[in-house]
């Protein structure tokens, strides 16, 4: 499994667990992750955070993981487009795979990833949830 330093999780927390990525001063385009240069040529940009809300594009129920996620089993991964426009990969929570359906309202939410070894240091990512819409 990929580690990184402590220092260099921490300075990257905002990326990682806030979706902000970032927006081309230029031409306005939004970025996730975090670019350098944008498509316009341009290389000033400042911090954008994105809402979070998105639409699923496509998924796929995993039935077999590697040891550290096996806990999971089974559960979904998918392609989230972004009300802003980018897209990201995320797990998907609170659903099963025939809960899901292409082009569903999805959310972001801070929820636990895994952790290592039975005393070990619990690492949180960003997973989608479906988006729970009020009944009148």
């Amino acid at each position: 499994m990929h580690r990184q330093s402590p220092i260099i999780r921490w300075r990257k927390y905002s990326e990682s667990y806030t979706l902000t990525g970032n927006k081309c001063i230029s031409c306005n385009a939004v970025y996730y992750p975090k670019k350098e240069l944008c498509t316009c040529g341009s290389a000033q940009f400042q911090n954008h955070q994105f809402s979070g809300k998105g639409k699923l594009s496509s998924y796929t129920e995993i039935k077999s993981a590697p040891e550290e996620f096996s806990f999971m089993i089974p559960y979904c991964i998918g392609i989230i487009q972004l009300d802003e426009g980018p897209k990201i990969i995320a797990q998907i929570a609170d659903a099963t795979g025939e809960e899901l359906q292409i082009g569903m309202e999805v959310e972001t939410v801070f929820r636990k990833n895994y952790k290592v070894n039975d005393h070990g240091i619990i690492h949180y990512t960003l997973k989608c949830i479906p988006c729970k819409h009020d009944v009148m």
